[in-house]
């Protein structure tokens, strides 16, 4: 008689991996939001009424805030990188390098168009639930233009196995011999992050 198999959840490294995952999403995405509250007028004293302070507040603080929320979450999913699975390349490993920042600039600044155009919460809601799907599920791109502010760079490299991944690094690589990482951290099978 065959025993019936135990349901395997998921390990703590994939939990973290997973939550990790979600959080670089919002990040990622969380510029869409902004533009909308921006472009609708939509300020801190919209939401809370009932605070004076906040009703009484020019509507660049509010702006202010709504930007610092995505990059204070963009600090906190750096700090919270040291917990996925590490990697390395070594040096020789690599046998192609590109910078990467201006190639992804564009397709998200389409993100900021997408935000003008919609007109209502509804509208909103399904655009970027839609979007928030999509980028989670590609799992090969986690651009954030935030990382910049970091001093991070982005660099598609190919590995000498034919291996295509999205490196998110502080270090200023040019050529594929300059690249030898003791520690990569790993967001997913495509993409690591290189704290240094």
């Amino acid at each position: 008689m065959a025993t019936p198999h135990a349901h395997e959840w998921p390990s703590d490294g994939e939990t973290m991996n997973f939550a990790f995952r979600l959080l670089l999403t919002f990040n990622a995405t969380s510029l869409l939001a902004i533009i909308f509250l921006v472009q609708k007028g939509h300020t801190l004293g919209k939401f809370f009424p009932e605070y004076q302070h906040l009703v009484a507040l020019p509507n660049a603080i509010s702006y202010v805030v709504y930007l610092l929320v995505p990059i204070l979450l963009t600090g906190l999913s750096i700090l919270l990188s040291s917990n996925l699975g590490r990697d390395s390349f070594k040096s020789g490993e690599i046998v192609s390098i590109e910078h990467a920042n201006n190639s992804f600039l564009p397709s998200y600044l389409g993100y900021f168009f997408v935000a003008l155009s919609v007109g209502n919460w509804e509208t909103f809601a399904f655009v970027y639930g839609v979007l928030f799907v999509f980028t989670f599920l590609s799992q090969a791109l986690y651009f954030n233009p935030l990382f910049l502010v970091f001093g991070f760079e982005f660099y598609n490299i190919t590995t000498k196995n034919g291996a295509a991944i999205f490196l998110i690094s502080r270090q200023c690589y040019k050529t594929p011999a300059e690249i030898d990482i003791s520690t990569a951290y790993r967001i997913n099978n495509y993409t690591f992050i290189e704290r240094g």
